[in-house]
């Protein structure tokens, strides 16, 4: 099973956490407990015993394998981690658990009976957490044991908990407080999570906040005469929100969910609570959809749905009018052309209209209750971009549009205006001063960091930068250490990063011990060299130019590889093709645990040509124990074209070395990233110019067989196989008979092989139709 010494450290080997036990094997429950495993962290898995079963474990390992089904877990060994058992035979084992986390049925007297069982059966200072989210946590402990109240919090874990960052944790006056610290220290160092406190009001911040958005988007969508494609296209890119915006979110999450979520809210605001004003519980079409068993992704449809038809698939949506479905259509509003939120809240059109009702219903109720919710803006903000995707929190969005233009529009509209957002207006906005964010108390304040994060954001501020140009910066990064960023779109990578990395080498040999390359991009490290560039020199016929850029992509990284200083990559998200190949040329790579990392380049008809086959054949050779055996393992990773589920399973296909680190939150990347660099930098030596054995046509012949299999197999198209061929020339070195070889001999052949292959119509189709449609052209 792949490990690292991170995890472990994290994980097992200190007072943290070394075992925990959920009890509720449903959805969350076991998505908890899977995260948990992704940790390293042992974890027993409780459920009831159904009535009949002759396996009273059934519901536990049931729940273990739909979470390997789904990608509940980052490596499939991981699932070893958890053991089941049922709450009648196996509660008693909760005893050796450091945490105990109930996740069952949202029913109050469920839990609280279950609460005196655990009570009972558990340790001394064990933590005990409840991971509700409609169920306020006064009634969770009411009647409980002194000792159990001292232990006790919320945790509430958002869906999937593999993926979602944040963790809202509520305590209770009774809570101890070095529970809340060491919660707050696993959810960070452990689990990967951004740990957000509380107050113990219905749905704490992110559903308060975001379930109300969602009421209001809605109903405001049917009162304006939108259409669902029309507000998806308000609600989405324009606010920075995903690009299901309402209506997807809808049917994402289940319209199922109304009656159970939103009729909590309903049963627990305050009477004077502003939500009351748009409730969907009591709207007609959200009944008649349930009514109709429409309710969503899981059902026969939503608002949104896909229908077989004349042997195809078309997509519909629902009209808000009649309930009926129809085609699917593409908005048409002349306000989605307006060049930010304000000019769109300001347009006289449907969208205008429908876009400054909802943001200014939005901004009101949020301003109005963040005292009762939340200590200052940031921690609303950050529960929103964490918790439903938002790129801006409300507050941010207000300081975009402007607060004080806010307040002029809404008093032209004889509406309310809450005190904090007046006072943001006073002040300036919700974020008036560098390092500084206003308070719910209306008091401004130092804008709080948690110890061992480093973000270039914070970087920029100070006026770091050394060197750079219009897709890639040198900053200083203090402690005598140098980092790379990359800051094209999807940190893609054309000439001008590679004239960067060129300066880098000789910027950093003088002026620094150290490199890290990373960036604050949590989608990319980088997801390749920039299709744009390879398709205007292949149409254009420009193979010089096609060689040039080749050529010195491969001098550039291979002189990281071999630089005099120690060279560290900072990797999460995507590191595709020449992005991955950059990685790879690092001393090490200090990865969070998503990373994806591959090399696709079948796909768009051309091989690995920035070392990639190079250094993947050679740690191929490092793990195997002998050449033949290397090259086709090489052969079929390239071939393949997958990218990894995880950091776990980069290390199984050889990206990452068992040797570099591993971190759960992508928060600390950076940081953990320079304090390694900064270790390699004591005595650093350049490593000796690798060697790479290569078996010639014997490795041929084999690699052709493996291809014909393809073909045969329908794995392969004959374009694939073409690509695959040239691949096979590059594994097994370009000659005759065994040999050895240096790096630069096989890149050498990497860079004829891709220019041969660019020479051919089917790459260029390749080319153009993944720019065009984001997935591969099987021609």
């Amino acid at each position: 099973m792949p490990t690292n010494s991170d995890e472990k450290e994290d994980a097992g080997q200190n007072a943290l956490i070394s075992r925990a036990a959920v009890i509720g094997a449903g959805s969350m429950g076991s998505g908890i407990a899977a995260h948990l495993a992704n940790a390293g962290v042992p974890v027993l898995l409780l459920d009831i015993v159904p009535d009949g079963a002759s396996d009273r474990d059934t519901l536990a390992k049931a729940a273990v394998e739909r979470q390997i089904k789904a990608g509940g877990f980052m490596h499939p060994e991981r699932a070893a981690l958890i053991e089941v058992g049922n709450v009648e035979d196996d509660l008693g084992r909760i005893v050796e658990a450091d945490w105990i986390i109930e996740a069952v049925f949202e029913d109050l007297e469920i839990k609280k009976a279950l609460y005196r069982r655990v009570d009972e059966a558990r340790r001394a200072g064990s933590i005990v957490s409840s991971n509700t989210s409609t169920i306020p946590l006064g009634q969770l402990i009411e009647g409980a044991s002194p000792r159990f109240k001292g232990d006790f919090v919320i945790t509430h874990f958002f869906n999937p908990p593999r993926h979602m960052q944040l963790l809202e944790l509520v305590a209770s006056p009774a809570t101890r407080r070095d529970v809340l610290e060491r919660i707050t220290a696993i959810g960070d160092r452990v689990l990967g999570k951004s740990t957000v406190l509380c107050r113990d009001t219905p749905g704490f911040i992110a559903n308060r906040v975001g379930n109300y958005w969602m009421s209001v988007a809605a109903l405001e969508a049917m009162r304006l005469g939108l259409t669902v494609e029309e507000a998806d296209a308000v609600m989405s890119t324009p606010f920075g929100i995903p690009r299901t915006g309402v209506f997807g979110l809808f049917d994402y999450v289940g319209i199922n969910l109304v009656p159970l979520v939103w009729g909590s809210f309903m049963r627990t605001l305050a009477p004077e609570d502003a939500h009351r004003d748009h409730d969907i519980t009591a709207d007609p079409f959200f009944a008649d959809m349930l009514r109709r068993g429409l309710v969503g992704r899981f059902g026969p449809g939503g608002f949104y749905r896909r229908k077989a038809q004349d042997g195809g698939r078309v997509d519909e949506a629902i009209d808000l009018r009649t309930g009926e479905y129809r085609p699917r259509r593409k908005p048409e509003l002349e306000s989605l052309s307006a060049s930010d939120l304000r000019s769109l809240c300001a347009a006289d059109d449907r969208g205008g209209r429908y876009a400054w009702s909802v943001f200014s219903h939005l901004i009101g109720y949020v301003a109005a209750i963040a005292p009762e919710i939340g200590d200052d803006v940031a921690a609303i903000d950050l529960t929103m971009r964490l918790g439903y995707n938002w790129s801006e929190g409300p507050f941010q969005l207000a300081d975009r549009v402007g607060p004080a233009w806010i307040i002029d529009r809404l008093q032209a509209e004889q509406r309310q205006v809450p005190p904090l957002l007046r006072r943001a207006a006073e002040l300036g906005g919700f974020y008036p001063e560098e390092e500084s964010v206003l308070g719910t108390d209306g008091v401004l304040r130092r804008a709080e960091h948690p110890e061992g994060v480093l973000a270039l954001a914070s970087v920029k501020k100070s006026g770091g930068r050394v060197d750079g140009n219009e897709s890639a910066s040198l900053w200083n990064l203090g402690d005598g250490v140098a980092g790379l960023e990359i800051h094209t779109k999807m940190n893609a990578c054309d000439m001008a990063v590679v004239e960067q990395v060129e300066q880098a080498l000789n910027r950093v040999s003088a002026d620094f011990q150290a490199l890290v390359i990373g960036s604050d991009n949590k989608r990319a490290f980088s997801a390749g060299a920039k299709l744009d560039v390879f398709i205007a020199l292949v149409k254009a016929g420009d193979w010089a130019g096609l060689e040039s850029f080749v050529a010195r992509g491969q001098a550039a990284w291979l002189g990281l590889k071999y630089a005099q200083f120690p060279v560290v990559a900072a990797a999460g998200g995507l590191a595709l093709g020449g992005g991955c190949e950059l990685m790879m040329h690092a001393d090490e790579v200090v990865a969070h645990a998503e990373l994806y990392a591959g090399l696709p380049e079948r796909k768009v008809g051309i091989i690995p040509g920035w070392g990639g086959v190079t250094q993947v054949l050679l740690r191929a050779q490092e793990r195997s124990a002998d050449a033949p055996t290397a090259a086709v393992k090489a052969f079929d990773l390239i071939a393949g074209g997958e990218v990894t589920s995880s950091a776990l399973s980069a290390v199984d296909a050889g990206f990452l070395r068992a040797s570099d680190r591993i971190v759960m939150n992508r928060d600390r990347l950076l940081a953990v990233a320079k304090a390694r660099a900064i270790e390699l930098a004591v005595d650093y030596a350049a490593p000796n110019r690798a060697e790479i054995a290569v078996d010639g046509a014997a490795a041929t012949r084999r690699l052709e067989e493996r291809i014909a299999g393809q073909v045969a197999a329908g794995g392969f198209t004959e374009t694939d196989a073409g690509v695959a061929r040239e691949l096979a020339r590059v594994v097994a070195g370009g000659v005759a008979n065994p040999a050895v070889l240096s790096e630069l001999d096989l890149m050498r052949l990497e860079l004829s092989s891709m220019l041969e292959l660019a020479r051919r119509p089917t790459t260029l189709e390749r080319l153009e139709h993944m720019r065009a449609t984001n997935k591969p052209l099987l021609n």
